[in-house]
């Protein structure tokens, strides 16, 4: 993750939905000097910051903010805004809108994977990469 290139992501993401700093870092919980720390460079997003991010505004891939690969908006929900994220979407007998998996493109090859992050609630996170 190059630092700068992510902070640029964010401050896409503060422009997209028409935000002032103050009103984007208490829209996802944060301190407002925890913002301005990351946009002047001074310090690097925390996981926790990143989960807060896209738990708030679903519309923004993991990938694309970490990686700058994907698209942001999601086509997946053009019209979602950070108001309607916070009620979610019920796809059937006792699933929500993170339950859902992402779309995954399909390819011509076959990939394999080679690592598996999983991230938890609590800010945590397991690895497992994947034998050979």
């Amino acid at each position: 993750m190059v630092n700068e290139d992510v902070i640029q992501r964010i401050r896409t993401i503060i422009k997209h939905y028409d935000l002032s700093v103050s009103s984007f870092a208490d829209k996802i919980g944060v301190q407002r000097s925890s913002i301005s720390h990351l946009l002047n460079g001074r310090n690097k997003p925390s996981l926790d910051f990143v989960l807060k991010v896209i738990h708030t505004y679903p519309e923004v891939n993991l990938y694309w903010l970490l990686n700058g690969k994907g698209e942001f908006p999601s086509k997946e929900n053009p019209d979602r805004s950070p108001a309607a994220s916070s009620n979610t979407t019920n796809t059937g007998a006792g699933s929500s809108y993170e339950d859902v998996p992402q779309q995954v493109p399909k390819s011509s090859t076959v990939k394999e994977p080679i690592r598996i992050v999983i991230f938890y609630t609590d800010g945590t996170f397991d690895s497992f990469d994947a034998k050979k």
